[in-house]
């Protein structure tokens, strides 16, 4: 008989974006019932959510030197994303150092710490370096997220199918097929607005299931129903980025107001895609101005 999953509820908040949910669930699994290799996973997906949550410096504070290295790797992420230029050269060195030792470069935790930074970096080639072998679903999910910013939906369908082979039901294989789903457009827009649709019926509405949901109205024309969820998740979180992102999409489309969402965005996360391709066209509008005086 296998032995219970003590980390499956712990798992499946994160997945799903419910990261206080998250954060108090990895506090209530005993000590005692985990092994080795549990108790470093748990605290990584402790860790991982006050990051998720931008509780960055609580990360880098409580993370010693003395840490297992996945620990550390997480650390790399807290102090890459805390929005120093600095910390980020510094996180990125010191991950090069982690990945070369050939002792621990393999480890999964560390692989999916550097695959993220990788990712965040545009660096995909850097990424895919260390979590193409896949190895466990959160590796094969990071896979579908690389390959999707690269615009290259068919060998994201190549991972999504790896991920249905080995559990078809699987939360992030849910959230990966609906991810594929929303890129490939078309009659796919209601198989993704279907599986959020299934989520948000078994887990509590996160700003991730509402987000996906209010993607799909969107591309379906549905601009005012996608308003309302993005709203909701608007008072879940007031400083989620893709929120604040899709709600600056959205307000546009409905013709109101989107300066101050937009502006939010700017403040709360300047390294954002949509900020960055803001500036690049409000530079190339001023520099074509300056042309024509």
């Amino acid at each position: 008989m296998a032995s219970p999953d003590h980390l499956f509820g712990l798992r499946n908040s994160f997945y799903i974006g419910a990261y206080h949910a998250a954060i108090t669930s990895s506090q209530s699994v005993p000590a005692h019932a985990l092994s080795p290799d549990e108790l470093l996973e748990r605290d990584a997906l402790l860790y991982r959510s006050y990051i998720a949550i931008g509780s960055h410096q609580l990360v880098i504070s409580e993370i010693g030197a003395s840490a297992a290295t996945p620990l550390q790797a997480v650390k790399l992420l807290a102090l890459y994303l805390s929005g120093d230029a600095g910390n980020r050269e510094s996180a990125v060195s010191r991950l090069r150092e982690l990945l070369s030792d050939a002792a621990v470069g393999s480890n999964p935790i560390l692989r999916l710490m550097a695959g993220t930074i990788f990712m965040h970096e545009r660096d995909f080639a850097e990424a895919l370096k260390h979590t193409h072998s896949g190895g466990n679903m959160e590796l094969l999910t990071l896979n579908v997220q690389i390959y999707l910013q690269m615009h290259r939906a068919d060998h994201a369908e190549k991972q999504l199918r790896a991920m249905q082979q080995l559990d078809e039901d699987h939360t992030l294989t849910q959230l990966a097929n609906a991810w594929v789903d929303l890129v490939m457009g078309g009659s796919k827009i209601q198989e993704a607005h279907l599986i959020f649709q299934d989520l948000s019926e078994k887990y509590p509405a996160t700003c991730t299931i509402l987000n996906g949901k209010a993607l799909c109205s969107m591309h379906m024309g549905h601009f005012e129903d996608a308003e309302g969820l993005l709203l909701e998740s608007l008072n879940k979180d007031a400083k989620d980025a893709e929120t604040l992102a899709n709600l600056t999409v959205c307000s546009l489309n409905l013709g109101k107001p989107a300066t101050r969402y937009l502006n939010q965005l700017k403040l709360a996360h300047p390294e954002h895609t949509l900020v960055k391709r803001m500036s690049s066209a409000e530079d190339s509008f001023d520099r074509s101005c300056q042309a024509m005086a």
